[in-house]
């Protein structure tokens, strides 16, 4: 992350020191959100577009366009409309991924019934020990956050040995999440050079969010890619970043003010978002 120097009185710096001790705060994250508020740009916020639980029970309809989307962030994942493929959103390029293979750079009109998206300013946190199963990775991604109550970003970069991902096929009419991901498109890559998106939602959003992690990877080519269900690597650097900011975007449409969104998400997430076909 860039780093900024700067003059301040003696005051100042004793009014930030009496925050960061009784806040427990760092310096550094109390002044970034100082500017961040002062200047109206969006530090440590995570966006969110409708609910775990909407998608679940198969409302697939567009709630926010891609172009809404870029003013929230320029890091995220998500899917579009009719789960018409995987979305993925690094550096401000947002990216579908489509259950053929096929990459394609998002138009801001295309639309969008589920996402994540933040304007990341992840740390570098180093490199993680190596991993050969996302069971470890995710165990190492769990060793570095000081929290389970809190989301967080983060973003891996590197050759990864091995990555296996799906891609959602287009639902039909009237298929819930778990029907619609029981004909997905699932990928295998060796040897391939590229970064993971990820966020980290508390157990405490069930509901609202998906728990535990999300990930979404995309080679360095920008020729493959998907949702990440099983990953192996060394060397991999990691940026992480904690979100104390959490906004959510509610559908407005008919289908989502009448559906019953009351069920326990938790088994069908675990099948459509981590179980191979």
């Amino acid at each position: 992350m860039p780093k900024l120097t700067c003059e301040v009185s003696a005051s100042l710096l004793d009014a930030l020191d009496r925050a960061a001790a009784e806040s427990g705060e760092s310096r550094d994250h109390i002044v970034s959100r100082a500017l961040a508020d002062a200047l109206q740009v969006d530090h440590g916020t995570l966006f969110q577009v409708s609910t775990s639980g909407a998608i679940v029970e198969g409302l697939f309809g567009g709630v926010v366009s891609v172009g809404t989307l870029r003013e929230h962030g320029d890091f995220g994942l998500g899917t579009f409309a009719g789960l018409d493929g995987e979305m993925i959103a690094l550096d401000g390029a947002y990216f579908q991924m489509r259950s053929d293979g096929s990459i394609h750079r998002a138009t801001d009109a295309m639309q969008v019934p589920f996402a994540l998206v933040t304007h990341f300013a992840g740390a570098d946190a180093g490199t993680l020990a190596p991993f050969a199963s996302m069971d470890a990775l995710l165990a190492l991604l769990d060793a570095r956050r000081d929290s389970d109550n809190i989301f967080y970003a983060v973003r891996l970069s590197g050759r990864f040995s091995l990555v296996h991902d799906r891609v959602a096929c287009k639902a039909g009419d009237h298929e819930t999440l778990v029907e619609a991901t029981s004909h997905q498109a699932e990928f295998r890559h060796a040897d391939v050079e590229g970064t993971m998106v990820g966020f980290y939602t508390p157990p405490y959003a069930r509901g609202i969010g998906i728990p535990g992690w999300h990930l979404h990877f995309i080679s360095a080519d920008f020729s493959r890619g998907g949702h990440v269900l099983g990953c192996a690597g060394a060397g991999i650097g990691l940026q992480m970043e904690r979100l104390d900011d959490f906004r959510l975007a509610m559908p407005e449409t008919a289908a989502f003010l009448k559906a019953d969104l009351s069920g326990d998400t938790e088994a069908a997430l675990d099948t459509a978002e981590r179980a191979t076909r």
